[in-house]
């Protein structure tokens, strides 16, 4: 109700940034610009992004990650090397994406080189003449000419022409021969050409539109037709825009959707009982749980949906528990870490497949699946034929850190 509208002209003196209606985060780009304004103008709609002098784009939303970059290409054409990935935070507060250190991703890779061959006597009888007359007889006709005009103007229309000699033969002169009866040029009308073109003319501006938006900043228009005349049969347009806008502030900040948090890390499994211990215990199950937080809503923007700030499993505790398993599969391998630098590297480990059937799969009245907390002594016997069960490897090639 209070809606104010201001123009650029009004904030000459104070530095601003150009306003975006539009932030990609999958390219970290602006898109249909505003105008220039204040910084906390701009964005009080959290869907926005700016520029400010460094040619940086900025979203105006909550601190959020963007998707992981493709993997680079082997930094190396042969031998060992890395291939890296890379993901940026955008937002007001950019530095406030969770963990905010895990920005580069880094794998070990294979360079191939590839090569190939490196890259025309007659005689002749005189026969007496006896003098007769020749008549004269055109040539044919040469072709036509080009039209007097490339278009049709409004008063006439334009003409070409062709013309003939009296030249095949030409009529002798002695003695004298008759000449060629008719014109010796002919004229036609260039009925078939396009009319000519009329170039287009401004019109008046029109008043500018009302302010489309009720929060953040808006863009006003105002428009003016090429019909003063309208160009016609391929005249040129008008020249230069026919839309001019102009920047509108309403003062107020526009609703931010509330965002949720990452699980936290389960909790320790516990007896529902007070003081009952179900640690290694095969029949005694618990429960756990974990919790989550709704960030970043405000300006009466909603709530984060789903099912609540709690999630609860049932369990059983094996911390520190004796249980036998057999040697399996190795599990993957890390990512490089650090994600830069000499000292790069990774590691996987062999995984011991515990032995979990003297605990039933499930518990409780409503018997639901279980699930085995904490870590237990884990008993594979010795690994075969000396192995290790931890493998490091280096990430050669990794780039230095900045």
């Amino acid at each position: 109700a209070n809606l104010s509208l201001w123009t650029i002209q009004n904030k000459v003196n104070e530095p601003g940034v150009r306003c975006f209606a539009r932030f990609y985060l999958s390219l970290g780009q602006c898109d249909e610009e505003l105008g220039e304004v204040d910084e906390e103008d701009c964005c009080q709609n959290p869907q926005y992004g700016y520029q400010t002098t460094d040619g940086v784009c900025r979203s105006c939303g909550s601190p959020v990650w963007s998707p992981w970059s493709p993997w680079s290409q082997c930094n190396v054409p042969c031998g060992e090397g890395v291939m890296q990935r890379n993901r940026k935070c955008f937002g007001i507060e950019a530095s406030e994406c969770e963990k905010p250190k895990e920005k580069v991703e880094m794998i070990p890779c294979n360079g191939t080189c590839c090569q190939s061959p490196c890259p025309g006597n007659t005689h002749a009888h005189t026969i007496p003449c006896v003098p007769v007359s020749v008549a004269g007889v055109w040539s044919s006709w040469s072709s036509w000419s080009q039209c007097s005009s490339s278009c049709i103007p409004e008063d006439r229309a334009p003409i070409r022409y062709r013309r003939r000699t009296c030249s095949n033969p030409a009529p002798s002169t002695d003695p004298p021969g008759m000449g060629c009866h008719g014109d010796d040029n002919e004229n036609q009308n260039c009925n078939n050409l396009p009319h000519c073109p009329v170039d287009g003319g401004w019109g008046s501006w029109s008043p500018f539109s009302s302010c489309p938006v009720t929060c953040g900043v808006g863009l006003q228009e105002s428009f003016k037709r090429c019909d003063n005349p309208a160009p016609k049969h391929g005249g040129w347009p008008c020249p230069g825009e026919g839309r001019r806008t102009r920047i509108c502030l309403t003062n107020t900040h526009c609703p931010v959707d509330g965002v949720w948090s990452d699980w936290s890390p389960w909790g320790k499994c516990t007896s529902p009982f007070p003081n009952r211990v179900i640690r290694c215990s095969k029949t005694g199950g618990g429960s756990q749980s974990r919790e989550r937080r709704c960030l970043h809503q405000a300006h009466n923007g909603s709530i984060c949906d789903g099912d609540g700030l709690t999630d609860t499993r049932v369990c059983y505790d094996v911390s520190a528990c004796h249980l036998k398993g057999t040697w399996g599969e190795w599990d993957s391998w890390t990512l490089c870490s650090p994600p830069c630098g000499d000292g790069s590297r990774r590691f996987r480990r062999r995984l011991c497949n515990l032995d979990y059937s003297d605990y039933r799969p499930t518990i409780g009245l409503k018997k639901e699946p279980a699930n085995f907390s904490g870590r237990p002594n884990e008993d594979c016997g010795p690994l075969p034929d000396g192995e290790k069960r931890t493998q490091f490897q280096n990430c050669v090639g990794a780039p230095a850190c900045p």
